[in-house]
């Protein structure tokens, strides 16, 4: 199956097509009123940690750095995920930063995080659920010949 997650700064114009909006940002963008947003939901719970979102905001740690922690961040906290894994499951998800180049921004990551998510739980839902008897198939006793 696939999944729409679109990825757009918080400050883009509001799309008819952009699906359930979810701000996934610590700290509110500034001069931003919510009324004018048409969020579904404001998420922190998926964003990076205050440290690690601090540290790569003042260069102390590599971009790649920044992507490897927060991903080890997501894989701690797996449940962070379901509620933006229950909104791409519905329609086109887009997730939302105040970031200002949302290429090097923690977005990328989460979405490719969601998607392995989705991907997992798709592939648990197509195994069966126990396993198969092998045993041979026993037809009814038949009758001794007379």
């Amino acid at each position: 199956m696939t999944y729409d997650i679109a990825l757009k700064r918080i400050y883009q114009a509001v799309d008819a097509e952009d699906g359930a909006r979810v701000l996934v940002d610590r700290l509110w963008p500034r001069g931003k009123r919510r009324e004018g947003l048409a969020l579904t939901d404001w998420y922190r719970d998926a964003s990076p940690s205050p440290a690690l979102r601090r540290q790569y905001h003042q260069q102390e740690i590599s971009p790649e750095v920044f992507a490897a922690r927060y991903r080890g961040e997501l894989r701690d906290a797996p449940e962070c995920l379901v509620p933006l894994m229950l909104h791409v499951r519905q329609g086109r998800l887009t997730l939302l930063s105040a970031a200002r180049d949302l290429a090097s921004s923690h977005l990328p990551v989460l979405r490719e995080a969601i998607l392995q998510a989705l991907y997992d739980e798709d592939v648990e839902d197509r195994e069966p659920t126990s396993s198969p008897c092998f045993a041979p198939h026993v037809d009814s006793p038949s009758t001794p010949e007379t």
